[in-house]
């Protein structure tokens, strides 16, 4: 097993005020030559957006975009028609293909929406743009890993995207084992520490860290304290 540690602290960050935004991977002004992907997994950037702030209309390309938000409410509107809010316990994605626009914004002006916004590198290019959103529950993610993305014509659960990847959300009670079976001998893991304390495969890791695990076939997670975890299964390509 190959692992490689991204402690909280040693993300990009990018305060503009409006948007409050950390980098895992190198994303605009932010450039780290050792960390601008693991495999098809270009950006896991963790955003908080002022109230009544956003992104305006923008253009994206032979991308799949996941979306998940973790407070607040984020309304979205592309050119595909879809005019929709998106809230925790929601994920949600877009396969831009040959070319969509959108904006998302916080739809509250009296709080903050925080999300994180991941970026997939697509198996197909030039596919005809889709969109989709679906929710689940804090039960439904209780003391298990759910599959919360899965490849497009699986039954796997989620929403689906033009990669052969798999995402996984557990919220783990503190001294809760478990384990997790990569889908692919040509995959690897990004673990990331949505809230809480864990042991993945010997390493410890705290809120917002990320362990990039290859040349793995399993992973072995203990719940040090009540956590929120986000598995991230994902071929990896060069």
């Amino acid at each position: 097993m190959k692992a490689i540690l991204h402690k909280a602290d040693t993300r990009g960050h990018a305060n503009h005020g409006w948007l409050d935004s950390y980098h895992t991977f190198s994303f605009a002004g932010y450039y780290n030559p050792e960390r601008v992907h693991f495999g098809a997994l270009r950006v896991l950037n963790d955003d908080t957006v002022a109230g009544g702030m956003g992104f305006g209309a923008h253009p994206h390309d032979n991308m799949e975009i996941i979306s998940i938000p973790t407070f607040g409410d984020l309304e979205h509107q592309d050119s595909m028609g879809n005019k929709q809010v998106i809230r925790q316990g929601d994920v949600q994605v877009m396969s831009a293909g040959t070319g969509i626009q959108h904006s998302e914004k916080n739809r509250n002006h009296d709080k903050e929406v925080k999300f994180f916004q991941i970026w997939v590198f697509p198996n197909k290019r030039n596919v005809e743009p889709r969109y989709d959103q679906q929710s689940f529950t804090e039960g439904d993610k209780h003391n298990k890993l759910l599959t919360v993305v899965s490849p497009i014509g699986t039954n796997d659960g989620g929403v689906q995207i033009h990669q052969e990847a798999w995402f996984s959300l557990g919220k783990l009670d503190k001294d809760f084992l478990t384990t997790y079976t990569l889908r692919s001998k040509n995959n690897g893991v990004y673990a990331f520490v949505i809230e809480g304390d864990i042991t993945v495969n010997g390493h410890s890791l705290t809120r917002r860290d990320g362990l990039a695990i290859s040349e793995a076939e399993q992973l072995n997670i203990k719940a040090d304290s009540n956590a929120e975890v986000l598995l991230m299964d994902v071929p990896l390509i060069k």
